[in-house]
């Protein structure tokens, strides 16, 4: 059974009201010896592995954190949060870590590792508005992944993918949009023409959900360092997740601890389209009556 170790939102960098970030060097050594114990197949990082201030800094930051992984010995693969790309692009992160950030899937026994890298940083438009946006590139780049799919598929992000709801986040509460892509049903679309069993995973929300839409489950993982729901101390969430044939258990270890157990069969099933509005009912059951 394919085991996986991940941590999400390290966040190094400077002390903040809800993250601790000048604890994420010594709570990632706590990690790197969580990992040599669960001896995964392999170790997710699912972004935002700095707190982001300015170019110069934040390659020294990057650094630093990238350095906090040298002790594992199992393959280690990284995606980038907004954070990560704030002043830094692609390739120095690239050339930080020493490997492709580009979209990825990994064959592991009996499932497919999708690491999709959408771009994850939040953009200043022009016309003042800030916030993500989805390359149609790899939005296509997806649903060629989802089209061709022999096997389960565990795709892996750093923004959530469902747009599931943000009510007592202490970041996303009231700036919901800053939480999801703007065009999530697109993305979900794509995610539920798929024929084989498939579950998403993400960070960045700094919480731990499951929301299941239309049959699909999305997960999302608590920061290594956030504070907000086990104040005043880090969560220091660290989780393993094991993709068997019949089962996949997320298992979240720190002081917001949580688990998961979702059976391989249900994300396969999809559910009965909804229901138009209630009010097309009646304007149709009128109709009906009059004729």
């Amino acid at each position: 059974m394919p085991k996986i170790c991940l941590v999400a939102d390290i966040h190094h960098g400077t002390d903040t009201t809800t993250k601790k970030g000048s604890a994420a060097a010594a709570l990632m050594s706590e990690f790197c010896d969580f990992v040599g114990t669960e001896d995964p197949d392999l170790v997710l990082d699912l972004g935002d592995r700095i707190s982001d201030v300015d170019h110069d800094t934040d390659m020294v930051l990057e650094r630093e954190a990238a350095a906090m992984f040298a002790p594992i010995a199992q393959p280690v693969h990284h995606i980038c949060g907004n954070h990560d790309r704030d002043f830094l692009t692609v390739a120095e992160n690239e050339e930080i870590l020493s490997q492709s950030l580009a979209n990825e899937t990994i064959d592991l026994d009996g499932w497919t590792v999708v690491l999709f890298r959408a771009d994850a940083k939040i953009h200043r438009n022009d016309d003042g508005t800030r916030g993500f946006a989805m390359p149609e590139a790899d939005l296509v780049w997806l649903a060629g992944v989802v089209a061709t799919a022999t096997q389960p598929l565990a795709i892996f992000t750093h923004v959530p993918l469902s747009g599931h709801d943000q009510t007592g986040n202490y970041y996303f509460q009231k700036n919901p949009d800053f939480s999801r892509y703007p065009d999530t049903d697109r993305i979900r679309a794509v995610i539920e023409s798929s024929r084989v069993p498939l579950a998403c995973f993400s960070g960045h929300v700094h919480w731990n959900t499951l929301t299941t839409v239309h049959g699909i489950p999305y997960l999302t993982i608590q920061s290594l360092t956030e504070t907000f729901t086990t104040h005043p101390e880090p969560a220091g969430a660290m989780a393993t997740l094991d993709l068997g044939p019949d089962e996949i258990v997320l298992d979240v270890r720190g002081l917001d601890a949580f688990q998961a157990r979702v059976p391989v069969a249900q994300t396969a099933r999809r559910w009965v389209a909804a229901l138009p509005p209630f009010s097309r009912h009646r304007e149709i059951a009128a109709r009906l009556a009059e004729e």
